[in-house]
């Protein structure tokens, strides 16, 4: 069936001394048998060669992680860069290094995102300050008990999870937690679409403009949706952001004509004054192409391709990906701001949608 098309319309902390491969399902090619390997890894570097305190040990255990004490911090270094581990935790007893190489961790954007907790067996303001201005995400001192010490752990984990998570420009969820809120809803056994929106001729205004406008437009487009979404359904509308200018909105299936309709005409009404007053009136500007030709190229439009579970079933989230992007591709083709729906359906379910 051909999809439908839409204009608008307390203690010391180290008082202890002692201290294969990915299978793919045969017939399945969503379903995916868990890896099998290593557990998440958390380095743990003390200068002095000092062991794994008492309480971080319990910690590691309880949340299912494996911690290795790396005694040189050029070796620190080189594993965070070949494997982004969880977490580095630093003594901060055991003289200079360990300053040194959080100042290094820290300033590099790629090892940055790694969380980094200090340890230290004595609390003084001014020992803390110089840990947190190197770069530390958390400094765990006696001054905690024991309990608070697992907390602070636990707080810092649940942050740096939650800021990896979104785009850094628009601060929307990024493909994780996309695939996240597709799979919780199939599993909750909702009616729901998938929105895959697009912009028409962004390269061309990039050219034309730069990447700092065409950044701005990006912006302005999280917002719409952003506003949109959260102002017509709050809590039951999601939205995140792939990269670039392709961004994907999950709402309830009978929202599909308000939402996207209303993102549509408020995108057509602010996007023109992104442009300068010639190429605003005129509708279109001059650009070239890839062979050099000059050719007309029209303002930007949206295209939002829409999957729904209304006549299909889906055993995992990348289906769902994989058929938002073939029905954004195709909104692409039509002209002007369009939503098109996916109607078809598979052959085993009947109209109504049940097997």
């Amino acid at each position: 069936m051909r999809p439908s098309t839409s204009n608008r319309t307390s203690g010391r902390l180290f008082d202890n001394p002692s201290i294969r491969g990915l299978s793919l399902g045969a017939l399945d090619p969503y379903v995916r048998r868990q890896v099998r390997g290593t557990r998440p890894t958390i380095l743990f570097f003390s200068p002095a060669g000092r062991t794994v305190p008492d309480f971080l040990a319990r910690w590691v255990n309880g949340k299912g992680l494996t911690i290795v004490p790396v005694p040189d911090a050029a070796d620190v270094e080189q594993r965070v860069l070949r494997s982004l581990p969880q977490l580095v935790v630093i003594d901060a007893d055991g003289g200079p290094q360990g300053l040194g190489l959080c100042t290094r961790l820290k300033a590099d954007s790629y090892s940055a995102i790694v969380p980094l907790a200090v340890l230290t067996s004595r609390h003084t303001t001014d020992r803390v300050q110089e840990w947190f201005t190197a770069g530390a995400d958390e400094v765990i001192s006696p001054l905690f008990e024991p309990t608070e010490q697992a907390s602070r752990l636990d707080g810092l984990m649940t942050r740096t999870a939650r800021d990896v998570a979104v785009n850094p420009s628009t601060r929307l969820p990024g493909t994780t937690e996309i695939e996240r809120e597709i799979r919780r809803r199939m599993e909750n056994g909702e009616l729901f679409a998938v929105c895959y929106a697009d912009l028409d001729h962004f390269k061309e205004y990039n050219d034309r403009y730069s990447y700092n406008d065409g950044d701005r437009v990006i912006y302005i487009l999280s917002r719409i949706l952003h506003d949109v979404v959260k102002g017509l359904l709050g809590h039951r509308g999601f939205i995140g952001h792939i990269g670039g200018d392709d961004f994907i909105f999950i709402i309830p299936f009978d929202a599909i004509p308000d939402v996207c309709g209303e993102v549509l005409e408020v995108f057509d009404t602010l996007i023109p004054y992104q442009y300068n007053e010639q190429d605003r009136r005129a509708g279109y500007y001059f650009g070239k192409d890839r062979r050099g030709q000059l050719h007309r190229v029209p303002l930007m439009t949206l295209s939002i391709g829409i999957v729904t579970n209304q006549h299909r079933r889906f055993a995992h989230p990348a289906q769902v990906s994989e058929l938002a992007t073939e029905m954004k591709s195709y909104a692409k083709t039509q002209p002007g701001s369009v939503f098109v729906v996916d109607r078809r359906h598979d052959p085993e379910l009947d109209d109504d949608g049940v097997r």
